[in-house]
C-alpha cells in the first residue's frame, strides 16, 4: 500500500495579501454554502484509483479555511469518509489567520477530528504586517495561538517571512524568539518571494520598493537555521522546521513524491503517474460542476525525466537527500557527472554516505543554484 493524502483547497480570504501568489478570493463569502456542495460533487464523482493507497493525512488549505464554520468542514469530512477508507488519518490540519478563528469554532474543528492547525504569522512587526497587507495585530497573535491550545490541539505549525523590505536583523530575530518562546512544534521561515501577478511584482517592478540583497538574504538563512537548531528545531526540508516527530506528514508526501488527491479550485493532484491541476477560478469551477462537468483544467502524464527532476529538486531540499539507487542505472553516470561538476562550482556544499547524498546546511543556502544543474 502506497501512503497518500487529500487536500481540499478553500480559497475564501478576508483579503486578498499583496505577496501571495496561492489562488483566493475575497468578499465571496455568500459563495460558500455553493463551494461546499460543489466540493463534495467532486469528491463524490472522482474516479481515481486509489484501491492501492492508504491516507493517512487531510489538509485544508487555502485561502483561509479557518473562516468557514465548521458544520461546512464537518460535511465535507463527511463525504470523504464515504467515499474513502480514511480510518488510518494520522494528520488532519487546517490553516488558519491570526483573528480569523474565533476560540469556539477551534474547539468545533476539534471536536469533528481536525488534530493540527497551522497559523500564518508571517510577522510580528506592526509595520511589517502593515506592509504585507495582513489584517492581524500582534496582540491577536497571541490570543488566537492561545485559544488554538486551549481547544486542545497539541500539534501546531507557525509561518514567518523574512527578507521583507524595510526588515531589519533585530526585527527578525525578534520575531524567532517570540514565537520559540510560545513553542509551537512546527515552524515554517520563507523568504519573502517576488511572484508575478500579486501587488509586491508590481511594486517591485515600477522600482517603487526594493527587495533586499542576496548577501543579506544568506546571511539571515544561516542565523535562522542555527538559532532555531540550537532552541529544538530541526531542519527538516530548506524552509521548514519541526521538534523531534513533529514533520509536516502531508507535505512529506509531496516532497516524497507520494500520491495524493486533490478537490477545490487550483487545486493540484497526483496519482503515481499523472499530476492534474483543476481550474483557477472558483466561478469557472462552479459552474463546470453546476454542469455535471470535471473541474479538472490540465492533466499530464509524468515522463522518467520529469520524475528524475522532482525526485532530484525535492530531495535536495530535504534533510535526508536522495537515495542514488532511486535514480535508474542508465542514467547513474550522468548523475554523476553532474554532482563532480558541481561539487567543484560548489564546494562544501554535498554531504556524501553512499548511497544517500544531500546539501549541506551552506548546500541550502544555494539549493537555488545547485538543484537546476543536476536536473535532466
Amino acid at each position: 500500500m502506497k501512503t497518500a493524502g487529500i487536500y481540499i483547497h478553500i480559497p475564501f480570504c478576508a483579503i486578498k495579501c499583496m505577496y501571495c501568489d496561492f489562488y483566493s478570493v475575497a468578499d465571496r463569502e455568500d459563495a460558500i454554502p455553493k463551494f461546499v456542495k460543489s466540493i463534495i460533487w467532486e469528491i463524490e464523482n472522482c474516479s481515481i484509483d486509489v484501491s492501492e493507497w492508504e491516507f493517512d493525512t487531510i489538509f485544508f488549505g487555502g485561502g483561509t479555511p479557518s473562516l468557514l464554520e465548521a458544520k461546512y468542514l464537518d460535511s465535507i469530512f463527511s463525504s470523504l469518509s464515504k467515499k474513502y477508507d480514511i480510518s488510518n488519518i494520522k494528520e488532519f490540519t487546517i490553516e488558519a489567520n491570526p483573528g480569523e478563528a474565533p476560540k469556539e469554532r477551534l474547539i468545533d474543528f476539534n471536536s469533528i477530528g481536525i488534530n493540527r492547525v497551522s497559523i500564518g504569522i508571517q510577522t510580528f512587526q506592526p509595520k511589517l504586517l502593515k506592509f504585507l497587507t495582513r489584517l492581524h495585530n500582534r496582540n491577536q497573535i497571541f490570543t488566537t495561538y492561545d485559544n488554538v491550545r486551549s481547544a486542545g490541539f497539541e500539534n501546531v505549525n507557525c509561518d514567518l517571512i523574512y527578507s521583507i523590505p524595510n526588515q531589519t536583523w533585530n526585527m527578525w530575530e525578534e520575531d524567532l524568539k517570540t514565537l520559540i518562546k510560545m513553542n509551537p512544534e512546527h515552524i515554517s521561515a520563507y523568504t519573502l518571494t517576488v511572484e508575478k501577478g500579486t501587488d509586491l511584482f508590481s511594486l517591485v517592478n515600477n522600482n517603487e520598493i526594493s527587495m533586499p540583497g542576496q548577501n543579506q538574504e544568506g546571511d539571515w538563512f544561516v542565523k535562522t537555521h542555527d538559532l532555531l537548531s540550537n532552541n529544538g528545531y530541526q531542519a527538516y526540508e530548506v524552509s521548514n522546521f519541526s521538534k523531534f516527530g513533529y514533520e509536516c506528514k502531508h507535505n512529506l508526501h509531496y516532497w516524497n513524491i507520494e500520491p495524493y488527491l486533490a478537490f477545490g479550485p487550483s487545486a493540484h493532484g497526483f496519482d503515481g503517474s499523472n499530476r492534474w491541476n483543476n481550474t483557477r477560478s472558483i466561478d469557472q469551477y462552479l459552474d463546470r460542476i453546476n454542469s455535471g462537468e470535471s473541474p479538472v483544467s490540465k492533466n499530464e502524464r509524468l515522463k522518467l525525466t520529469d520524475y528524475l527532476n522532482e525526485l532530484i529538486g525535492f530531495g535536495l531540499r530535504m534533510r535526508e537527500g536522495i537515495d542514488i539507487c532511486m535514480i535508474p542505472k542508465e542514467h547513474q553516470d550522468e548523475f554523476n557527472d553532474k554532482i563532480t561538476l558541481t561539487k567543484k562550482r560548489y564546494p562544501g556544499c554535498f554531504q556524501n554516505v553512499n548511497p544517500i547524498i544531500s546539501l549541506t546546511k551552506r548546500g541550502m543556502l544555494f539549493s537555488d543554484k545547485i538543484i537546476p544543474e543536476l536536473l535532466f
